[in-house]
């Protein structure tokens, strides 16, 4: 998510709202601090798997949708290895 448009700041509040929809999606009991984790690493690895496949998003919005695919693969990766 190297997007000219999303700065730091952004990047942090945009990523806490994506981790916070994905944790409730996912019915996963996550803090703040967290969900923002979740939703910034989760854009990162979300943008990696689908720029495999030709798929990029770009904006504010990409960047939400790309956090919360991201967050709700780390959420269930994480339950797979905790199992």
């Amino acid at each position: 998510m190297n997007d000219a448009s999303i700065g730091w700041i952004a990047a942090i509040i945009i990523g806490g709202l994506a981790g916070w929809i994905a944790s409730n999606f996912m019915k996963s009991d996550t803090g703040i601090l967290m969900n923002i984790l979740l939703g910034i690493v989760g854009a990162a690895v979300a943008s990696a798997l689908l720029g495999l496949v030709g798929v990029s998003f770009g904006g504010w919005l990409g960047y939400l949708v790309a956090g919360f695919i991201g967050a709700c693969i780390l959420i269930g990766g994480a339950r797979a290895i905790r199992s």
